[in-house]
């Protein structure tokens, strides 16, 4: 009973450790399923860019620095809403039917940006 009690714990905690890759463990396995595509697809040009980006990855990645530059776009794209509003907000007060269409359409696009930054790690 103990050992079957063990051999569960020491298998839950393998597969919790595999689960919880780093930051900067994910964005490296990101880069290589990129390059394999590019690979597959003959666009040296693009598994270049790659590589470098792989070899900065590798020698510059943080976990914490990851975090902060996620935080820091989360933020730009709080304020970008923010611009949107106020545009809108003024597109309203001038009552121009066309521009406040665009104002809605140009929020709910940075709406989604910031859904979609939000729902990343990093």
């Amino acid at each position: 009973m103990k050992y079957r009690i063990a051999l569960a714990l020491t298998l839950l905690s393998l597969s919790a450790a595999t689960q919880a890759a780093s930051l900067c463990q994910e964005k490296e396995n990101d880069i290589l399923r990129e390059i394999s595509y590019a690979e597959k697809h003959n666009n040296q040009r693009r598994v270049d860019g790659l590589n470098k980006a792989l070899h900065e990855v590798r020698t510059n990645c943080s976990d914490s620095k990851l975090r902060a530059d996620h935080e820091r776009k989360i933020a730009g794209q709080k304020e970008e809403i923010t611009e949107r509003r106020q545009d809108l907000a003024e597109a309203k007060e001038k009552g121009d039917a066309d521009k406040i269409s665009k104002r809605e359409h140009k929020l709910k696009e940075a709406e989604s940006e910031l859904k979609a930054l939000e729902a990343r790690d990093y």
